[in-house]
């Protein structure tokens, strides 16, 4: 395994980040393909033995069960001194907006239960998960400073933001002396590659770390074209992000196949190897012990420049799918609030 710092955190992580949405109980989240306590602890236990040390998770995957299941397995398994655990918040939900819990009273609460979850005293990355247009940015960074100064975080990274917000936030917590996003964790692979339009470029020029989810996306660039699983067949979110691009994408996802066969490697191998070119570390979920052992043989493989120009050549832009697709429609409808003079406060 290969290590790196975490952009400008004094935070020493494995290349591969393991992410843990397969994990936690079925029955309690959205997600009929996640795998249970047992299997879970079996696949943690591997990623630490091939020198996987980063892991990520969030309070919204099965109900907190994805965070009890990594709490229970890195006591187990692991020293808390050599682990890096990442966890998320999602914004406000109406109810608690309608009762007036403000921003930070939610970061405050959500944070704590994480740490229940968790079974731990503090996390070592704490994740804004997706853009509240409903809350004031100033208090969303005031509560995540103040988790910081409480020893509850070491540091925060955001997730599924566009890079005029990324910057904005910094901003702003620079000028208030407030704790900066270290990381951010957006959607991107070798069939999505949008982040490269603003938002590469700015990490590069701040050193602020990229950790992508949706690294083989939803399984599609690790098996070859046609091949489906279980979740490949149950994943709605990953058919919602990856089926109306499907027909631009079969070239790479080909070509992926084709490669993989000449090296004598997993199409697993290739894709993150191509992955790791551009980006810190990525997440990787894993629901077998074989995953585990493809996403860390990544790490060791190199591809030639002109092995990495014939995977990205037929790449055309996609249109932003998920959360992103949501955010720009929040985004235009929130300039407009601006723009007509009901400024927000």
């Amino acid at each position: 395994m290969q290590y790196t710092k975490l952009g400008n955190a004094d935070l020493t992580v494995s290349r591969i980040c393991m992410g843990c949405m397969g994990f936690g109980d079925a029955k309690n989240g959205q997600h009929s393909w996640t795998v249970d306590e047992e299997h879970s602890r079996e696949i943690i236990k591997r990623g630490l033995e091939l020198g996987i040390n980063f892991f990520d998770t969030a309070i919204a995957y099965q109900s907190g069960t994805s965070e009890q299941y990594l709490g229970r397995a890195l006591k187990d398994y692991a020293k808390r001194d050599e682990v890096v655990a990442a966890t998320k918040f999602l914004p406000r939900t109406q109810d608690e907006i309608d009762e007036g819990i403000s921003g930070q009273e939610h970061i405050r609460r959500m944070l704590d239960k994480s740490l229940e979850n968790l079974g731990m005293d503090y996390v070592d990355l704490y994740i804004y998960h997706m853009w509240d247009y409903q809350t004031p940015l100033y208090d969303i960074l005031e509560g995540l400073n103040r988790a910081v100064k409480a020893g509850k975080a070491r540091y925060i990274g955001i997730s599924n933001c566009f890079a005029w917000q990324l910057a904005k936030a910094n901003g702003l917590a620079e000028k208030e002396g407030f704790s900066k996003f270290v990381s951010v964790q957006g959607h991107y692979n070798l069939i999505f590659r949008e982040e490269e339009r603003e938002i590469s470029a700015l990490c590069a020029e701040d050193n602020i770390a990229m950790t992508p989810y949706s690294a083989l996306a939803g399984g599609r660039l690790s098996r070859r074209w046609g091949e489906t699983s279980r979740r490949f067949r149950e994943d709605a979110y990953a058919k919602l992000k990856y089926d109306a691009a499907a027909g631009q994408d079969e070239t790479i996802i080909s070509r992926v196949a084709e490669l993989s066969e000449k090296r004598g490697v997993s199409m697993t191998e290739i894709s993150l190897a191509w992955l790791l070119t551009r980006v810190t570390a990525p997440v990787v979920g894993a629901t077998s012990l074989s995953q585990v052992e493809g996403m860390a043989k990544a790490v060791d493989l190199s591809l030639s420049d002109e092995e990495i120009r014939y995977l990205e050549e037929p790449y055309v832009p996609h249109a932003l799918v998920g959360v992103m697709a949501q955010n720009t429609r929040k985004a235009a409808k929130d300039a407009h609030v601006w723009t007509t003079g009901n400024q927000k406060i």
